[in-house]
């Protein structure tokens, strides 16, 4: 490949234009004029100083016409000031029009001191520089080309008309060399400038876009996301942490303890290592979340990303996935089960019929009849719990609804009005559950509580409803009993758990399931005033599950 042919495509019309904002354009400009109005002013002052004469070479030949291009060229610096506050004409218009008056009177005080021999066709050199730097295309070649002519017209001027003066076309040419040499390389390294700081500007807009991306994709999350630095001041919180902690108001930037102190708690102990796996929190009654806890960095001490997640809505996926499941199990059990218990029984029924039966064998199908009973109740327990995830919510008055309750109980059980007392604590409270489900909980629970009752002087169960808030609302089954033992407290709402020779331990996990499928909480919270009580919370209105 020949020069021409490399030079013609380093300064191709076809380059990439120069990508660089108003401010780094107009900006080069300013401090170049100043270096003008720099550079004449000291001229001037040094005349002013040495009584109207410069030392040599500065105006060596001719002094009075070194002395008015100086003054000359300081007054086109102050115009110029003037221009490019004012950024008109163009850019493109000012800059040729700074780098041919630069050409112009850096070749008259060029001519005015001795030609090239004087040195100050140098400053040429800082002149084509800085059109290289903010040209694009063949402009830096043309600048360079019209100054090399120019130090050749002044030396032949020179020559001509004054006495004394050397033909230098030599040094002229090195100075033309030199210009050439300096527009190609800082033609070069300004364009590669530009399209550093071109390709550093993309990068930043991405880095923008994919911080606002990360933003909104944090913000999107179903899972709550708290950064915490070194000193568990929040620095994030994502709307699904906001709102899985309450929505507390606190000011931006807060302590994490301000936000939840049980929160902050665990965030200690994990940062001490003490902290357990599986251990959770509950902001809300209808809430429990599952925090988890990670370094930000390696080096442990730029802080602490917190995850949490609601173990209820992983917990009611788990449920319907075990429902399914559940349901193909009943199916199972009722073909397999149901069909031979029936012959079982029947057959008991009709060896019952025998008129030569011994006493004994009438005890031994008494006990075949009991057990038979108890399967089949068993058997009717888990086809109602596979039936649970049809639920089939509805809005109504829970005080009604209670009254009714109370009445068809104590009439379908043969229970004195004295055994069960129904009450609401609030005037009126409404409630979004599936009634029947919420007859089979009452039910299962105020039969419990009349059982263990039973050993008191006078067996009672109370029925007490009231609102928690403007959301939720509860109901207590109190029964006056010894109420349950710490250690079996922890296993009531396990299925086939039981502490009666004659249950099924299905009850209350039914109960607990049941009231789960309505969006409510089933648990067991004794107080000193009611050591036996139970308590339902329910919504007040349909809620939708994120």
């Amino acid at each position: 490949m020949s020069t021409n042919t490399a030079l013609s495509r380093l300064f191709s019309r076809s380059a990439p234009p120069m990508s660089i904002g108003v401010e780094s354009t107009w900006r080069p400009l300013h401090l170049f004029n100043l270096y003008r109005f720099t550079l004449s002013s000291l001229f001037i002052l040094i005349y002013q100083l040495n009584d109207g004469a410069f030392p040599p070479p500065l105006g060596m030949m001719l002094p009075k016409l070194f002395y008015l291009a100086s003054l000359s060229y300081l007054i086109f610096s102050l115009l110029a000031m003037v221009f490019i506050a004012k950024r008109k004409p163009s850019f493109s218009w000012q800059r040729n029009i700074h780098v041919l008056a630069d050409i112009v009177f850096i070749t008259a005080l060029l001519y005015s001191s001795g030609g090239v021999a004087s040195g100050m066709g140098m400053l040429l050199v800082v002149t084509v520089a800085f059109a290289s730097m903010l040209s694009a295309g063949r402009e830096p070649l043309l600048f360079a080309a019209l100054a090399s002519l120019m130090i050749l017209g002044e030396e032949t001027l020179a020559f001509i008309t004054l006495s004394g003066a050397s033909i230098n076309y030599t040094q002229a040419g090195i100075l033309g060399i030199a210009l050439f040499t300096t527009a190609i390389i800082a033609h070069i390294l300004a364009r590669r400038a530009r399209e550093s700081e071109a390709l550093a500007a993309q990068r930043s807009i991405d880095l923008a876009n994919m911080a606002q991306l990360a933003d909104y994709t944090i913000q999107q999350m179903r899972t709550g996301v708290i950064a915490v630095n070194k000193n568990s001041r929040v620095e994030l919180i994502n709307s699904a942490a906001w709102r899985l902690l309450s929505s507390p108001m606190v000011p931006t930037h807060s302590m994490l303890e301000l936000y939840n102190p049980e929160l902050d708690q665990l965030h200690k102990q994990w940062l001490q290592g003490k902290l357990s796996s599986g251990t959770t929190l509950s902001p809300q009654h209808d809430c429990e979340l599952l925090p988890q806890f990670q370094y930000i960095g390696d080096n442990h001490s730029a802080g602490t990303l917190i995850f949490l997640e609601d173990a209820s809505a992983t917990a009611q996926q788990a449920q319907q996935l075990k429902l399914a499941s559940l349901g193909r199990l009943t199916a199972s059990i009722a073909h397999e089960i149901r069909n031979p218990l029936g012959a079982v029984s029947h057959a008991a029924d009709l060896l019952a019929e025998a008129p030569e039966l011994a006493v004994a064998d009438q005890r031994l199908l008494a006990i075949i009849k009991s057990h038979t009973q108890r399967i089949n109740t068993i058997i009717e327990d888990v086809l109602k719990l596979g039936r649970r995830d049809q639920s089939h919510g509805e809005l109504f008055h829970l005080s009604v609804w209670l009254e009714n309750f109370c009445t068809e109980f104590l009439q379908g059980h043969g229970v004195p009005a004295e055994a069960l007392q129904c009450r609401m604590n609030t005037p009126e409270s409404s409630i979004f559950f599936d009634p029947n489900h919420l007859r089979q909980i009452l039910t299962n629970l105020t039969q419990n509580g009349l059982r263990h009752a039973s050993s008191a002087s006078n067996p009672r169960v109370e029925i007490v409803a009231g609102s928690q808030d403007k959301e939720w609302g509860y109901i207590d089954i109190i029964d006056h009993g010894p109420g349950i033992s710490e250690e079996a407290r922890s296993h009531i709402f396990e299925p086939f758990y039981t502490t009666e020779p004659g249950g099924t331990g299905l009850g209350l996990y039914i109960a607990q399931e049941l009231a789960s499928c309505n969006q409510g909480k089933l648990r067991y919270e004794p107080n000193e005033e009611h050591p036996s009580r139970f308590r339902l919370h329910f919504p007040k209105q349909r809620r939708t599950i994120e």
